[in-house]
């Protein structure tokens, strides 16, 4: 996919009900349901998707938890879910969506994203119209895939570090944790700090959605007013973080589709506190 400045919208990353419901035998189509727990899927899933476990997309590295595992691993995992480098991939999940933003960074990461999109509103939408279900599990043939790695999607503490240290005028920092615990009037759970990391602002990242119950993101004019009301411009790039960087995947997602040039701080602030690095407090 080319590049794109932050006035395009990456229209080809999100996909209504209706188009897959139009597309659910297309033969290059790969449907992703990512799921904390098993019985989210054997539950009632899309025809045709397959599962894939959170467990098997994040690890607990050095402490820290939610940690991208190393590459071999993932490219053997989307391998098995019968992913190719053509595959149209369309990405839902559990927890609102957020494990689905959380399996589009880590496709990110592995450089093939090209085809690959989340389902606006998710199996939640996708019921409300009752759509077809089912409990059967699809066969899958095993995909080829060939990566590309790139790291520089991920951010670590050393370089937000630098960037606060040098005032860099260049970078957004946003937290998309609640708010309570941006402002430091809740602990994160697990994180012995309260507040964020000095210099941030707040996009709590289900404020993105237009309600709590169906995840259908808000329009990108939207979008884009809450990112500009926190500083974000043409000439910024955007750092996304939250307590261990599954939440701010869904900040990532949507900064990425409004055709910003943005990271994701994985580590995020469980990392930052458990370093003992800056943070600030603030009434809202």
């Amino acid at each position: 996919m080319a590049k794109t400045s932050s006035n395009d919208v990456n229209t080809s990353m999100l996909v209504s009900t209706t188009w897959l419901a139009s597309h659910l035998h297309d033969p290059n189509l790969v449907i992703l349901c990512v799921a904390d727990n098993a019985d989210f899927y054997s539950g009632g899933h899309v025809p045709g998707a397959r599962l894939i476990r959170s467990s098997e997309l994040m690890i607990t590295r050095d402490g820290i938890p939610n940690e991208l595992p190393p590459a071999a691993a993932l490219k053997n995992l989307f391998e098995r879910a019968g992913v190719n480098n053509s595959s149209r991939i369309v990405l839902y999940g559990e927890r609102s969506g957020i494990l689905a933003a959380r399996a589009y960074f880590t496709l990110d990461y592995l450089g093939v994203t090209a085809n690959a999109a989340l389902l606006d509103g998710g199996i939640e939408k996708w019921r409300a119209e009752h759509r077809e279900e089912t409990q059967e599990m699809p066969q899958i043939k095993p995909g080829s895939l060939a990566i590309r790695l790139d790291p520089s999607v991920s951010v670590d503490s050393a370089e937000i570090a630098q960037a606060i240290h040098s005032k860099s005028p260049s970078i957004v920092l946003l937290d998309a944790r609640p708010n309570a615990q941006f402002t430091g009037a809740n602990f994160s759970e697990d994180v012995p700090k309260a507040g964020h990391i000095p210099g941030s602002r707040n996009l709590f990242w289900r404020d993105t959605l237009r309600n709590g119950d169906i995840p259908v993101l808000r329009p990108a004019s939207e979008l884009r007013e809450m990112l500009q009301a926190r500083g974000a411009t043409a000439d910024k790039q955007i750092v996304t973080y939250c307590r261990t960087g599954v939440q701010s995947s869904f900040d990532y997602f949507v900064a990425k589709y409004l055709g910003y040039p943005v990271r994701m701080y994985d580590g995020s602030f469980f990392d930052w506190a458990r370093k003992n690095l800056p943070v600030e407090k603030s009434k809202q």
